[in-house]
């Protein structure tokens, strides 16, 4: 075994650092209009959301009753202070707003994580080991999709709480199966390729097969499930504080905001307008860049 030269760390460094910026340069000049939108309006999302305590204007739990269900500015009994309203309890709907898309998105994320991390891993036994692992596997993802979920979602309430953790964990175990199924398939598939059948001739391990060989070639619809999958769990976390399943008032996520204001909706609208354009707008960007990522890496694509 031939010894490599010890670089200098600071070169090194340096020189990761110029990779990396060169990196992303040539990945926005090489993007499309619609990318570059999308990456720009999901850059604002999650700055909105990381610094949304110095960025509200008000405490987002702060009553004040003799300033309820005022409109947002430029409409009629509006309050300079308030810029997109109040609710029914006189809380800012901008500071709650904020908040809200604070932690929708941080439940949104961690949830799509631990269904990808769960289901792919899964699926890359079931494909790998065959036999009754597959078969065991494949029987939980059949049941799994035969049970309906906001059933599963209000056994889970019921028994451990309305907790953040308990609705991380539920959020997680949503979709796991849909990743399970591709990876599997995908899996499966190309285990039988010429480059697999030479690793695997050569005394590769699986665990090197599947990292080195396997992996890298399902990126691309994993990124696409990914996204997908992300886009549905900020819709089912709303659906779920929507039907009171959620965060314990006053904690508030932008499906809750829309369910405490659906009562308000023929004399104060912007109660639901703002968590439902934050809604909306996530769900965009977060589509936008899964087919935009999957267009661009996508190597069957690219051939084409």
């Amino acid at each position: 075994m031939v010894d490599m030269p010890v670089q200098n760390p600071s070169l090194t460094g340096s020189s990761g650092r110029t990779a990396v910026f060169g990196g992303l340069a040539r990945f926005w000049i090489d993007s499309n209009w619609l990318l570059r939108l999308a990456c720009v309006m999901g850059l604002a999302l999650i700055l909105l959301a990381l610094f949304a305590p110095a960025i509200a204007p008000q405490d987002p739990n702060t009553q004040s009753l003799l300033s309820r269900l005022r409109p947002p500015l430029g409409f009629e009994r509006a309050l300079p202070q308030y810029m997109l309203g109040t609710d029914e309890l006189g809380r800012d709907m901008l500071s709650r707003g904020l908040h809200a898309l604070r932690l929708t998105l941080g439940i949104a994320c961690l949830g799509a994580i631990i269904g990808l991390v769960l289901g792919g891993t899964l699926g890359l036994l079931a494909g790998l080991a065959g036999g009754l692992v597959d078969e065991f596997i494949m029987g939980v993802v059949d049941v799994q999709i035969s049970v309906p979920f906001t059933l599963v979602a209000l056994l889970a309430v019921a028994l451990f709480g309305g907790t953040l953790t308990v609705l991380i964990a539920v959020l997680g175990i949503a979709y796991w199966e849909h990743y399970a199924r591709i990876v599997r398939a995908e899996v499966m598939r190309l285990r039988e390729m010429p480059f697999v059948e030479a690793a695997r001739a050569s005394g590769a391990s699986l665990w090197r097969i599947a990292t080195r060989h396997l992996l890298p070639n399902i990126v691309s619809p994993l990124v696409v499930m990914f996204t997908v999958n992300l886009s549905n769990i900020v819709l089912l976390e709303s659906t779920l504080s929507f039907l009171g399943l959620g965060m314990r008032p006053p904690t508030a996520t932008l499906g809750s905001m829309v369910g405490t204001g659906r009562d308000y909706m023929p004399s104060a609208p912007w109660i639901v307008a703002v968590p439902a354009v934050l809604i909306l707008l996530v769900t965009l960007v977060v589509q936008l860049l899964g087919d935009q990522l999957r267009d661009r890496f996508d190597v069957r694509l690219r051939e084409r």
